[in-house]
């Protein structure tokens, strides 16, 4: 069966108002970042559809026992923030993935050439094979800090097709490089924006979500 590279943008009315609260410039950084967890708690939801390992048990109810249906915790979940900003999305997350493992990625991007650079790197050296990753960073635009994130994710054993990445915006160059290199890959954004202007922001986007989220 081949593997197609994905993209959902959830048609969730909650969604879409938390995205308009982060476009707004005159948001309040404090807000901003309400709406940032918000968009990450329910993208997430998304996301974990058909993605979280489950198993059948017996239950026993007041009455009889019944089939019940609950998250396999034996099969490892983990989150990859990538910092800064993806770690405003991690607390939404982590809201409804409590036991996940939570990995920092730290990434920046040189403004000249607009290639990523690792500062800081705490992926254990192996994941096991069947780990379900989920990558939050807000923005995906020229695509050089996601892929960078990806090629160290899958040098130590992720697979594409078991990871998910929760965006707020996403913009074509970016998606096109992880549809090139990843087809298993599954994205969920809040949008989608055709533009990346030449200082590699996406437009109209959000600005800098970084600075937005911490107040900086």
């Amino acid at each position: 069966m081949t593997q197609k590279f994905l993209v959902y943008v959830p048609p969730h009315p909650l969604i879409k108002h938390w995205l308009a609260v982060a476009r707004d410039v005159s948001t309040p950084w404090v807000l901003f970042r309400s709406a940032i967890t918000e968009l990450g708690r329910w993208l997430t939801y998304e996301a974990a559809r058909e993605w979280l390992p489950t198993q059948e048990i017996v239950v026993k109810s007041p009455l009889a026992d019944c089939v019940g249906t609950m998250i396999d915790a034996e099969v490892p979940v983990a989150v990859v923030p990538i910092l800064r900003a993806g770690l405003g999305l991690l607390d939404g997350a982590q809201t409804l993935l409590p036991l996940a493992k939570v990995y920092h990625l730290g990434l920046v991007r040189n403004e000249e050439t607009l290639q990523a650079s690792c500062y800081l790197n705490k992926l254990p050296e192996k994941f096991a094979p069947e780990t379900r990753v989920l990558i939050t960073d807000p923005m995906l635009a020229t695509g050089g800090s996601i892929m960078t994130a990806m090629e160290e994710l899958t040098q130590r054993g992720v697979d594409p097709a078991l990871t998910r990445i929760v965006c707020v915006v996403a913009a074509p160059p970016a998606l096109q490089k992880l549809a090139a290199a990843y087809p298993g890959l599954t994205v969920y954004a809040a949008t989608i924006d055709e533009i990346v202007n030449d200082q590699g922001y996406i437009v109209p986007g959000l600005g800098d979500a970084g600075d937005r989220i911490f107040g900086t």
